[in-house]
């Protein structure tokens, strides 16, 4: 009879031998197969017996597959944590000569566009409104370093989920993009509204005196700028991290810099646009400053729809605004700092060279802080590797001269702050910006500031990754703001001493002034 066969197929599928005996039960949860008896009784049982076995048959191969398919899962994730061991150490395989490769190029075309937002701001701080309006001055930090509250954040953020495959597929990147370009949107409007009342409360202390059409053309003009600018620089980030995956290069080098080649003199010319056109109207149409600050106002819940969609922006939706409104105020402060300073003549010269000090700082330890948690993303989540994230200050020596790869990063880093600012400053001079003369003592003094900036920075840069790592935050979404935030603050008040102290020596070459 044909189906004879079948029980021997069966047990031979089932694994358990070539014996056609019957067994109580193969396994856990197994049928028993059919008797002898059955298989030898009538015509009409036989076929019912076939039946039962081809059943069975099924049931084994279902079962057998199963069993290969949970081993193949099983080596599947044994490949895959074997390809975990190795992947924390990958960023090791790069030596200092391909980090500096990598970054030198995006450094030099960000370190030019901080020297053109320099250029354009010793131009436009004559302006009847920067003259008029003075606290628009305070502005000028607090939105330039919104490109490292949001658009670096951003940057870094993109750079880590496509680092760790969060970007691979079509309907990842969908989501990762619309996600993260609403999220900007709402941090830009809610940022640049704050960043107006602290110019409005920064500008009212010292002086005493109070207007309130300024203070709502400062507030329509800053989220406006913010809004536009964030906008406009999202995409380009967008397509900077997407085009650098394909060709092969660590996302983490370039994203950032480009962020801020574009964005401090994108951010610097709206700025000065809107709020110039603005100051037109002051006179005639002056309900205008309500009605474009309404507007984008209107638009906050569209953005926020969007964002709660993804998971990965909801959450900073929820949690990310102490940082970003905590480096809002450090950065008003540095504001704080370059109005007092290029309001008296004999500083005017001032002007050109703090977007460069600050965009230089800013772009090198958002860098490095882009890095390190990458790094720690590969070997975890949050709060997981202790190890990896000490609670307690690194030394200098750690950070700095240590063998590790980020060690190695924050060198080179270091290293191109000198060669860099002698660029932007042989530029500077040569356009013919700042109205300083580049002596000798001028240019000690000035890069005196820059590296004892990048290097406080740096030193930050570590610890505080790795101790928000440690504390279950993640770090592309807090640290960054902070550090851009104290880049300015360092950045204005180190280039303002210097100014100071070159005017008290006498360094009457230097001609700081007009």
């Amino acid at each position: 009879m044909s189906s004879k066969p079948e029980p021997k197929d069966v047990y031979q599928l089932n694994g358990t031998g070539p014996t056609p005996s019957p067994c109580a039960s193969d396994g856990p949860g197994r049928d028993p197969l059919a008797g002898t008896s059955e298989f030898l009784g009538p015509d009409g049982v036989g076929v019912e017996v076939v039946v039962i076995e081809s059943r069975a048959n099924a049931k084994g191969v279902r079962e057998e597959d199963a069993l290969l398919e949970n081993g193949s899962q099983s080596n599947e994730s044994d490949d895959v944590s074997t390809d975990r061991g190795p992947a924390p150490p990958s960023p090791l395989k790069e030596t200092s000569f391909s980090i500096g490769l990598q970054v030198l190029f995006p450094f030099l075309l960000a370190g030019f566009g901080t020297v053109a937002a320099g250029m354009v701001l010793d131009i436009v701080q004559h302006w009847e409104v920067f003259q008029k309006v003075t606290e628009v001055f305070i502005l000028v930090p607090a939105l330039l370093g919104l490109k490292g509250n949001l658009e670096m954040t951003l940057a870094s953020r993109l750079s880590t989920a496509a680092n760790i495959g969060q970007m691979d597929t079509p309907k990842e990147l969908w989501r990762m993009i619309t996600g993260n370009m609403a999220l900007i949107q709402v941090q830009a409007t809610v940022v640049g509204f704050l960043a107006s009342i602290a110019a409005v409360v920064f500008g009212w202390i010292p002086d005493g005196h109070f207007s309130i059409p300024h203070a709502f053309l400062l507030c329509a003009s800053s989220v406006a700028t913010a809004f536009i600018a964030s906008l406009v620089l999202g995409m380009i980030m967008i397509g900077v991290i997407i085009g650098s995956r394909k060709i092969g290069i660590n996302p983490d080098n370039v994203a950032t810099p480009i962020a801020a080649s574009l964005g401090d003199l994108i951010t610097l010319a709206l700025l000065s646009g809107i709020s110039w056109g603005l100051y037109l109207e002051l006179n005639h149409w002056r309900y205008i400053y309500p009605l474009v600050c309404a507007f984008f106002v209107a638009l906050l819940p569209v953005w926020i729809v969007l964002a709660r969609r993804s998971p990965a922006t909801r959450e900073v939706l929820y949690s990310g605004w102490e940082p970003v409104i905590i480096a809002m105020a450090i950065s008003s402060v540095g504001g704080l700092i370059l109005d007092k300073t290029v309001s008296d003549p004999n500083f005017a010269g001032m002007a050109v060279f703090t977007p460069v000090i600050n965009g230089v700082g800013g772009n090198l330890v958002a860098v490095q802080a882009s890095r390190i948690s990458t790094f720690l993303h590969m070997n975890g989540l949050p709060g997981e590797n202790s190890e990896q994230a000490p609670r307690r200050c690194p030394s200098p020596c750690t950070t700095f001269f240590s063998p590790d790869v980020n060690s190695r990063s924050a060198r080179v880093l270091f290293l191109l702050v000198v060669p860099g600012h002698l660029v932007f400053l042989y530029t500077i001079s040569c356009m013919q910006g700042g109205h300083t003369t580049l002596t000798l003592i001028f240019i000690i003094f000035y890069m005196t500031a820059a590296l004892l900036q990048v290097l406080i920075l740096l030193y930050i840069a570590d610890w505080m990754v790795h101790w928000m790592w440690g504390r279950g935050l993640d770090p592309d979404n807090f640290s960054i703001p902070y550090l851009t935030a104290l880049g300015d603050l360092l950045g204005t008040g180190l280039l303002a001493l210097s100014f100071h102290v070159l005017w008290l020596i006498g360094d009457r070459d230097t001609d700081v002034g007009d």
